[in-house]
């Protein structure tokens, strides 16, 4: 490998690993934030957050790593033209056009990278995400509660609030309960409360020393309750059939269908995302190619300008691949043009922006010899 090969090779590598940790490191630090707050409201546990978090990073992984790419051929670009060292490659007689081989060198593994993510990682790791959500949705309301914490279950028609215990053997601490019913509203309160499994397999919550006050809405009507101990039968819905319908349920999840799945089904919610899985792969060859032009700029002027409008561009490329796959999935648009359309667009763009570049400097040559005959 060349000289100027190794060198744009190795920059690109650098700017990318620094662009992608970035980006990386900032969704992790929003998603965790959002994912805590779903564990505070009692949407899932606390203890299926750090897997929750990695396995929506593995989705989020294929458009980091397009965003990462264009950012890092950008910069690269940009610099070697602000640093004056383009002028030393083009008076080595070289042109834009041989950035295109060590550029491509290094988008092709990234996009058979993107590949393997979009049409194998992401459909796995969707499913394995509805698989912890529904697990938790399965469990029984006693088991979501967490001492400290407020937790709310059935829609918000039942609220506990759970102390740590105090006593051996106890699972929970004082604990009291809203219950709304279609007539009553309830409030109970214990000093402990514990869960107790019958030989048969009933489950039964099992409450200390409580009381239990019964009030009809709208009335004066009043009940009390004392007890001593209070035992409730839990229905236990984490049994390997339910376990099984929910993984089952994962699995009709469109985002979470295989890949071989959705192009056997064929219909218009398959195939739109069948062609999202295709097509960020094709993006990332695409964005690598029209960073090159966008990536020329006057060394003497401002490049701002430049930097923005190289963004916009990428962010219209997204938003019309989005758009497609909305039009596939509505029937606006076939399958067989929008797979192919959006990139056949930007692709011409980023040939006839690359071959302007290549010709404005070929012309000034061309003038700087016939004034110098």
């Amino acid at each position: 490998m060349s000289l100027f090969k190794r060198a744009v090779f190795s920059e690109i590598t650098s700017h990318a690993g620094i662009v992608f940790s970035t980006l990386l490191v900032v969704w992790l630090s929003v998603l965790i934030v959002r994912l805590l707050g779903e564990a505070a409201n009692g949407d899932i546990g606390a203890n299926v957050v750090l897997g929750l978090a990695a396995f929506s990073s593995i989705t989020a992984l294929p458009v980091i790593i397009c965003v990462a790419l264009f950012v890092a051929v950008l910069t690269t670009v940009t610099r070697s033209y602000r640093e004056s060292e383009m002028a030393v490659w083009f008076a080595s007689g070289l042109s834009l056009a041989d950035w295109l081989r060590p550029v491509m060198r290094f988008a092709l593994p990234v996009a058979v990278v993107v590949a393997a993510l979009t049409l194998y990682a992401s459909p796995w790791a969707y499913g394995q995400i509805a698989e912890y959500r529904q697990r938790f949705e399965q469990r029984s309301d006693l088991s979501k509660v967490t001492a400290g914490q407020f937790i709310e279950t059935d829609e918000g028609r039942r609220v506990f609030f759970a102390e740590s215990p105090t006593h051996p053997g106890d699972e929970l601490g004082r604990v009291v309960a809203r219950i709304i019913e279609p007539d009553w509203l309830s409030v109970v309160t214990a000093d402990s409360a514990a869960i107790r499994t019958e030989p048969n397999g009933d489950r039964f919550l099992v409450l200390g020393r409580g009381h239990r006050y019964d009030l009809k809405p709208g009335t004066p009507e009043l009940r009390l309750l004392d007890f001593d101990h209070y035992g409730v039968r839990i229905e236990s819905r984490t049994d390997p059939a339910s376990l099984d319908a929910a993984r089952q349920r994962a699995l009709q999840e469109i985002k979470a269908r295989p890949t071989l799945d959705l192009a056997r089904l064929g219909d218009r919610e398959s195939l739109s995302q069948l062609m999202w899985r295709l097509a960020l792969p094709i993006a990332v060859l695409n964005l690598a190619l029209i960073a090159l032009p966008l990536g020329a700029v006057n060394p003497r002027l401002g490049r701002s300008g430049d930097l923005l409008m190289a963004g916009l561009l990428a962010l219209l490329y997204m938003n019309l691949i989005n758009l497609s796959r909305g039009w596939i999935g509505s029937g606006a648009l076939s399958f067989g043009v929008g797979v192919w359309l959006v990139h056949g667009l930007f692709l011409a763009l980023g040939l006839f922006l690359l071959w302007r570049r290549i010709r404005v400097p070929r012309r000034r040559r061309k003038t700087m010899r016939a004034v110098a005959g």
